[in-house]
């Protein structure tokens, strides 16, 4: 039998390379071979899964105070996390934010120095940002826009949000009033009239393009191409070869609920194995009591905070998580 751990990190708790270490340490216990392949959706934690940093760069923070962002460039291929520049955890939260003056100029800062250090493919991936600017902060930060059109240059996006309504859906989010969701609103319709008139990408109307707050629309202006997060880790890691020799994928995350089957890592993870018509299993810390259970029907999954209980699950989560996928394994 062949295992492939395929999981997202649980959040808070262990990474994803920690839960596939675990779920490793079961099949190993038990003879049986596994390759460890943690994964991502292209938010959070998809550096650490794509090789994690070895670079780290002095640039511009959501609020202009210079922050310390590591990133990734090996072999040609930048990768780069906007919310390591541009995060709304680095202001410390929404109550700590400012939502109108928060700026994507740091993540354009690496995005050029990516450029200069001779980048042949750059990855940015989004989610956790601070920032409503429509991407005009990073898009005033690429000294010469045009070279980006010679490399491969991929936006990690997991949602459909249009460029003008990233305000009204996720600037509250944000720390934004409700007169500054307005506001916003105006800057977002004016900046898409801007980039359609530059640049001749219409992204008003181009999918995922409100992605961090419009992130995703001005480097789709400047020839960037928007594809969902897993997608991009899945062609990076190979995932599509490793699904061919694998009998059982046993993937996972934190929190099963609705909108883990929506680009997220068990959804997709379950989408590619019933194409590749692989087994699939997923471990997860707790299912959101308000999901529709219909979702993951046809998926087996073990809910560790009902096996074990909620204490126990979390300060322990990978004995738990080794304990469940050797029980699962031994089941199959």
């Amino acid at each position: 039998m062949r295992v492939l751990a395929a999981s997202d990190k649980f959040k808070g708790t262990a990474s994803a390379a920690q839960v596939c270490a675990a779920i490793g340490h079961a099949c190993w216990n038990l003879n049986i071979d596994c390759v460890e392949m943690p994964m991502a959706d292209g938010g959070e934690g998809t550096l650490e899964v794509l090789g994690g940093a070895n670079r780290v760069t002095t640039v511009a923070g959501p609020l202009g105070h210079p922050v310390q962002a590591e990133w990734r460039l090996h072999r040609g291929v930048a990768v780069i996390e906007m919310a390591r520049a541009s995060g709304l955890t680095l202001v410390g939260g929404a109550s700590q934010n400012d939502a109108v003056a928060a700026s994507t100029t740091g993540t354009g800062q690496l995005i050029d120095i990516a450029l200069n250090e001779g980048a042949k493919k750059i990855i940015v991936c989004l989610g956790g940002s601070a920032t409503t600017d429509g991407g005009y902060g990073a898009l005033r930060a690429i000294s010469t826009p045009a070279r980006l059109l010679a490399v491969d240059f991929l936006v990690a996006c997991d949602v459909d949000t249009l460029f003008t309504d990233a305000a009204k859906v996720f600037a509250p989010q944000k720390g934004a009033t409700k007169s500054q969701v307005n506001l916003l609103t105006g800057r977002l319709e004016r900046l898409a009239q801007m980039y359609s008139s530059e640049y001749g990408i219409d992204v008003a109307e181009l999918p995922g393009s409100g992605a961090a707050g419009g992130l995703a629309g001005a480097l789709a202006a400047l020839g960037a191409t928007l594809m969902p997060g897993f997608d991009i880790v899945a062609e990076e890691v190979d995932f599509d070869e490793a699904i061919q020799n694998t009998d059982l994928i046993i993937t996972g995350e934190g929190l099963l609920d609705d909108t883990s089957f929506d680009g997220k890592v068990v959804g997709s993870v379950c989408d590619y194995a019933r194409e590749s018509k692989t087994n699939v299993s997923a471990i997860v810390g707790d299912i959101d009591e308000a999901m529709d259970s219909s979702l993951y029907a046809d998926l087996r999954v073990t809910n560790l905070t009902q096996k074990f209980g909620a204490e126990e699950s979390m300060t322990h989560v990978l004995r738990c998580i080794e304990e469940a996928a050797r029980e699962m394994l031994q089941n199959s």
